[in-house]
C-alpha cells in the first residue's frame, strides 16, 4: 500500500475518479497523533475493511485557528508532514488535505459535507470523536452530522475518547505536559515520545572545543519542551542513538536564541547537515548559568553519566 496525499476535490477525482472506490473518512486537525487520534484511525481502518472501503483522513492546513484567531492559535506539536506520516504507518490509504483560509471558512456545514465528504471522497462511514464541529462557525456538531449522514447514507460512528489515568487524552493534555518538561506523561499520552524533526545545524564549534561534541536540530516545530536537559533519543540514517541534550539559550555564553543541542553516546562522527529526529524521554534538570567553560563541561559530563544509568534503568524495566 502507497498512502497517497491529496491536496484539492479535483485532485482527489482524478486520483480515484468519479465512481472510484469508496471511502470511510475520518475528519480533524490531528495535532499530535495521539492515543486519543489513534483509536479513531484504527476504527476507520476496521470499518474499511468490513466495507471493502478506502480508510481515509480529511484534514487541513494550516490550522484553522491560525486563521480565525491567529492571536489565540496553540503551538503545534507536530508538522503536517508528521501528521501524514503517522496516518500512513497508522495504516491510512489517503488523505484529502483542504487549505484552510477565509472561503472555506464560510462553508456551511451541509455544504462542506456535501461538497469534500460525500461528492468528493463517496465516504460510506465517518468516524468522529465526541466533540467534533465543523463548518462555518462550528456550527455543525454530531448531532447535525448523523442528520446529513442519513440524508446522504453514510454511517456516522462516534468515537470515545481514550483516558489515561484518569486524563482525557487529547492535544492540550500533550502540550502541557510538553511546555512542563513532563516527557513521561508526554509519552503516555501520545503512545510514544514527543520528537521534534528537521536538519542538523552547524553550530559555533563552542561545544565541540570547550565542553563535548554536539548535533544542532533546527525544526519548524512550533512547541518546544521546557528549557533543560533531557535524556533523550537521537535518529539519525535510521538509527536511534542514546543521547543528553539541552534545550536552552546557552546562558553561560550569554546567548540570545534557542538551541537544541544533542550529544549522542555512542557516536563519534562530525555531522554538519542532514536529517535528525530528537525524541524526548526524561527530564533530567534545568539549564542554569555557569562560572565558565570547565564548571560546565563538569556539569555536562554527569549530565552525560545520568542519560546513560537512566537507559540502562529503562532497558532492565
Amino acid at each position: 500500500m502507497v498512502f497517497v496525499r491529496v491536496n484539492s476535490p479535483d485532485e482527489w477525482r482524478a486520483r480515484f475518479g468519479e465512481d472510484g472506490r469508496p471511502s470511510v473518512v475520518t475528519i480533524g486537525n490531528f495535532d499530535g497523533v495521539h492515543l486519543g487520534h489513534q483509536a479513531i484511525l484504527r476504527g476507520v481502518i476496521e470499518r474499511a475493511d468490513i466495507t471493502h472501503s478506502m480508510p481515509a483522513v480529511l484534514t487541513f492546513f494550516p490550522h484553522p485557528a491560525r486563521v480565525l484567531r491567529p492571536a489565540h492559535a496553540p503551538a503545534l506539536l507536530a508538522t503536517l508532514d508528521q501528521r501524514l506520516a503517522a496516518f500512513s504507518e497508522g495504516g491510512i490509504e489517503a488523505a484529502l488535505v483542504l487549505k484552510f483560509d477565509c472561503e472555506l471558512a464560510q462553508v456551511t456545514p451541509k455544504d462542506f459535507v456535501q461538497r469534500y465528504v460525500v461528492e468528493t471522497m463517496r465516504a460510506r462511514a465517518v468516524l468522529v470523536g465526541r466533540n467534533f464541529r465543523f463548518g462555518y462557525k462550528q456550527a455543525g456538531d454530531v448531532d447535525l452530522l448523523r442528520e446529513l449522514g442519513k440524508r446522504w447514507s453514510f454511517e456516522v460512528e462516534i468515537v470515545p475518547p481514550v483516558t489515561v489515568d484518569g486524563i482525557v487524552v487529547s492535544s492540550s493534555a500533550v502540550r502541557e505536559a510538553v511546555r512542563d518538561g513532563r516527557m513521561e506523561d508526554a509519552r503516555k499520552l501520545l503512545g510514544r515520545s514527543y520528537a521534534l524533526a528537521g536538519e542538523i545545524r552547524a553550530g559555533s564549534g563552542l561545544g565541540r572545543k570547550l565542553i563535548v561534541p554536539t548535533l544542532n536540530l533546527a525544526t519548524q516545530q512550533e512547541l518546544l519542551p521546557r528549557l533543560g536537559v533531557y535524556a533523550t533519543e537521537v535518529i539519525l540514517d535510521g538509527r536511534a542513538y542514546r543521547a543528553a541534550t539541552n534545550v536552552g539559550v546557552r546562558p553561560t555564553f550569554d546567548g540570545a536564541h534557542t538551541t537544541i543541542e544533542s550529544h549522542l553516546l555512542e557516536f563519534s562522527e562530525t555531522r554538519t547537515g542532514g536529517a535528525m529526529e530528537v525524541r524526548f524521554w526524561s527530564r533530567l534538570r534545568d539549564e542554569k548559568k555557569f562560572s565558565g567553560p570547565d564548571p560546565l563541561r563538569e556539569q555536562v559530563l554527569k549530565d552525560i553519566e545520568r542519560a546513560r544509568e537512566y537507559f540502562q534503568v529503562t532497558d532492565k524495566a
